[in-house]
């Protein structure tokens, strides 16, 4: 049984989409697409940057979804893909959508550039912070979390549970950096500093979502077809009325990758597929889980790999 995951902030790079432009009717049709709605030529920051330009988040967020989508349509002019279930990694999760029919691509690239636009706005330069802990356990995270909130009168919290030895925690600078010490003092084994233009996925994220509120309620979601693994639950969502308020919460809500990965190994999935630029959530699949079988499609010149992968054929024969 398949899944189709779909990556977040972080896994862009100059250049990525430009092959599958190139090569690809379908792919080509996506990022002109993604110019006509935004109004400007996100397909060129993708394929020429400058880097900085597209590191903003409110420019790096449609421009993931669209390479996402763009290498989607790719695989799909390969052959015919029949995933059981579909998931992101935060931002990830509106390519989902845009997998599952559940909202058009012109709507998702729409929420997304808001979205970002939004969570930039929300915390001043300089206050927020995010770090990855490694080499404890979420729950000793949790506890190391609690106890630098109460000393510092300040946020943190954990906003990514990315895999069992790595939570990634996200709020003020300075209770993130307590939390970070006392994570050292119960023995993880390091304390990574992230550079990040905010603090996602925590409290401090509610402008964000207030604001975004009134954006995601003007789109019509349809239900999703294949259902989507949600950050918010960890547990697939087949009914479009859920998925605004799903959304909404998400904003300041951690990502429970962990546990969305673990209920598709339990629902029956054997294969993961991540579609988009970069490889980070294979890597972390193979860290919750090494049973499951996981492949890449992040360039066009892996599309035709993929696609055997995708449909569980030895590509030997």
């Amino acid at each position: 049984m398949l899944a189709l995951l779909f990556p977040g902030q972080g896994s862009q790079e100059v250049g990525m989409g430009r092959d599958a432009y190139e090569a690809s009717p379908a792919a080509r049709e996506i990022f002109e697409a993604a110019d006509g709605a935004l109004g400007f030529p996100l397909s060129r920051l993708c394929f020429e940057g400058p880097e900085d330009e597209l590191w903003r988040t409110e420019n790096q967020q449609p421009a993931i979804l669209a390479t996402s989508i763009a290498l989607l349509r790719a695989l799909e002019e390969n052959g015919p893909i029949a995933p059981a279930f579909v998931a992101g990694h935060s931002l990830g999760e509106y390519s989902a959508l845009v997998a599952s029919g559940a909202v058009s691509f012109g709507d998702a690239l729409r929420l997304v550039h808001a979205r970002g636009r939004f969570m930039q706005e929300a915390v001043p330069e300089g206050r927020g912070a995010m770090a990855a802990v490694i080499g404890v356990t979420c729950t000793q995270v949790e506890e190391c979390c609690r106890a630098a909130a109460a000393e510092t009168g300040q946020v943190v919290s954990p906003a990514n549970y990315n895999a069992p030895p790595q939570t990634v925690i996200a709020g003020d600078a300075a209770a993130v950096e307590r939390a970070c010490a006392r994570a050292r003092e119960e023995g993880a084994k390091r304390t990574v500093p992230l550079s990040v233009s905010a603090p996602f996925h925590c409290a401090l994220m509610a402008p964000a979502a207030e604001k975004l509120s009134p954006e995601i309620s003007g789109i019509r979601f349809a239900d999703p077809d294949p259902p989507v693994v949600t950050n918010v639950e960890a547990v697939p969502n087949r009914d479009g009325s859920r998925i605004a308020a799903l959304l909404e919460r998400q904003v300041t809500a951690p990502v429970r990758f962990v546990e969305m990965v673990q209920d598709l190994s339990e629902r029956g999935v054997t294969r993961v597929l991540e579609v988009g630029p970069g490889r980070v959530l294979t890597g972390l699949v193979r860290r919750i889980d090494a049973e499951i079988e996981r492949k890449n499609c992040s360039t066009f010149g892996e599309v035709e790999e993929a696609s055997v992968f995708a449909v569980g054929r030895d590509p030997e024969k």
